[in-house]
């Protein structure tokens, strides 16, 4: 299992450049929803989601989620 952070406006995920993308395998993965919970505050979103992605059966389930610093 992956723990990714997805923009809630745009189904987009956040990559380790810190671009986004539509493909949860480029995503950034993190150790933990804390971990990921900082670093999405960080960026300049308005609403997120922390999601586990399983990326044998592409399902995916909401673990957390919150309000970046904005654009």
């Amino acid at each position: 299992m992956n723990i990714l952070i997805e923009n809630a406006a745009t189904r987009e995920f956040l990559t380790s450049n810190g671009l986004w993308t539509k493909l949860p395998s480029q995503g950034a993965s993190f150790a933990t929803t804390r971990d990921a919970q900082t670093a999405a505050k960080r960026e300049p979103i308005r609403k997120f989601n922390i999601v586990g992605h399983f990326g044998g059966t592409e399902q995916f389930f909401n673990l957390d989620n919150g309000s970046g610093k904005g654009a």
